[in-house]
């Protein structure tokens, strides 16, 4: 089964983009960054979610994110699903945190129970297809809105999601040009899927299996 091996963002600064995650998010080597130039503007077609377990934690994360230098696409509420907030990092990475608890049963446990890659794509049934086709197994799927693969024993799970459809849940318009400043790494080999996101061969190692924190 071919799973996600690591995820590495393109950004200006990395040491900068290095310090904003770990103080933030807490994470270390979960995510790679790349020093890169490439133009992008406006919705970059993905977003990283952070699932916790309770509205404490989703509240502590999204905080610790403004306070360094996040900016707020949408601030934390409940919702139908539950309660979570999406913030853009200084680096113009989407970032959403979200719990389906909808009341707190303690204060913030300081864990992340998983990180979500969901990418946003305009055919559904064409872009599920070429998934299954390198070696990804499906999980879930709901028509022609969402689709969500098994993640085996990576830390990240990848998800399909109607790419307007996305774009308005995060708060962004659903425009943009450019590089998604987004690189994949994984066992399945080097390939770009129908919507631009590229895929680079990397053997299994321990770096995705990190428990988040």
């Amino acid at each position: 089964m071919a799973i996600i091996e690591s995820v590495t963002l393109d950004v200006a600064d990395t040491a900068a983009a290095r310090s904003f995650y770990a103080s933030a998010f807490g994470l270390g080597s979960q995510i790679r960054l790349r020093a890169s130039e490439a133009p992008s503007t406006g919705f970059r077609g993905f977003t990283l979610a952070l699932t916790v377990s309770r509205p404490a934690d989703v509240d502590s994360l999204v905080d610790a994110a403004l306070a360094g230098g996040a900016t707020s696409l949408k601030p934390a509420a409940k919702s139908l699903w539950g309660y979570g907030g999406v913030v853009q990092a200084p680096d113009g990475t989407a970032w959403k945190v979200a719990t389906s608890a909808k009341k707190d049963t303690g204060p913030a446990t300081g864990k992340i129970d998983e990180m979500v890659l969901l990418l946003g794509v305009e055919d559904m049934a064409a872009s599920k297809r070429f998934y299954v086709d390198q070696g990804l197994s499906v999980a879930k799927s709901f028509g022609r809105m969402y689709c969500e693969f098994d993640s085996g024993s990576s830390a990240f799970k990848l998800a399909l999601y109607r790419r307007r459809a996305l774009a308005k849940d995060l708060g962004l318009s659903p425009d943009g040009t450019g590089s998604h400043r987004l690189a994949i790494g994984g066992d399945a080999g080097t390939f770009t899927d129908p919507d631009g996101f590229a895929w680079e061969a990397v053997a299994r190692d321990s770096v995705a299996r990190e428990p988040v924190r």
